[in-house]
């Protein structure tokens, strides 16, 4: 113990020493007028943002709609554990990533590379990432929720579409989604819900009132889902209604 105590004392000031060496704010002015920050306030502000993620991942892309297609579907085939919310999230997962290849390419090529090699500042590199994002949620928009939130937020007319603010276009894209989704599962619901009418008729005149029809019903749902390749064609549907 007395051994530690003597080599704490012996090595604290050059540990204080290094710490003070270390700049943890510090922001330089270019000639050009911008200004950028130190690494270390750089990468307070990415972790910070890193907590933001799971919500930029639900909010700003395709899974939204995807996920709530899944649970629908779920719900139609009577299906209450199966398959399971870890499988079905990760497959929205994998989805999304397939859906946003195109638009994490281009953040790639437009804002990550060119800071990685000092050609952008810390800013500007965020402003050139929200480019594509901004044209993705924007093509899958509805005009009416746009204008509904525009109105609600009192943000005056823009010029062109693409100056429409991300505070705006976020929930406009979040409640289109919400309604395409259900537009979808809605489709989704109607072969099965012609099944269960078709079983509990059947069932009403055969005198089995006391039999659930949902029992007899379930079998022939999953054949027919399987039949049609149901998977695919969700999946498919999915994918394709993103212009994909």
């Amino acid at each position: 113990m007395r051994w530690a105590l003597l080599l704490f004392v012996l090595l604290s000031p050059q540990l204080f020493a290094a710490e003070q060496g270390i700049p943890a704010l510090t922001l330089t002015t270019e000639t050009d007028g911008t200004e950028n920050y130190s690494v270390t306030l750089q990468i307070l502000a990415l972790m910070t943002m890193l907590t933001f993620l799971p919500a930029i991942v639900m909010m700003m892309t395709s899974f939204t709609r995807i996920i709530v297609v899944f649970a629908i579907l779920r719900q139609a085939l009577g299906l209450q554990q199966t398959p399971s919310n870890q499988i079905l999230v990760g497959l929205a997962l994998f989805l999304t990533l397939f859906i946003m290849t195109p638009v994490l390419d281009r953040i790639n090529q437009e804002a990550v590379q060119p800071y990685l090699n000092e050609e952008l500042t810390t800013l500007e590199a965020l402003e050139s990432a929200s480019r594509p994002l901004h044209s993705f949620m924007l093509m899958n928009t509805r005009e009416n929720d746009l204008d509904l939130f525009m109105r609600i937020s009192d943000t005056p007319a823009v010029e062109a579409p693409e100056d429409i603010p991300l505070t705006v276009l976020v929930p406009a894209f979040a409640t289109s989604e919400l309604k395409t989704a259900f537009q979808i599962g809605f489709m989704l619901f109607i072969p099965f819900l012609v099944i269960d009418l078709v079983v509990a008729s059947v069932l009403m005149a055969m005198g089995m009132m006391m039999l659930s029809p949902v029992i007899i019903s379930l079998p022939f749902k999953i054949m027919l889902f399987v039949l049609v390749d149901g998977w695919a064609m969700v999946v498919g549907t999915l994918a394709a209604s993103f212009g994909i």
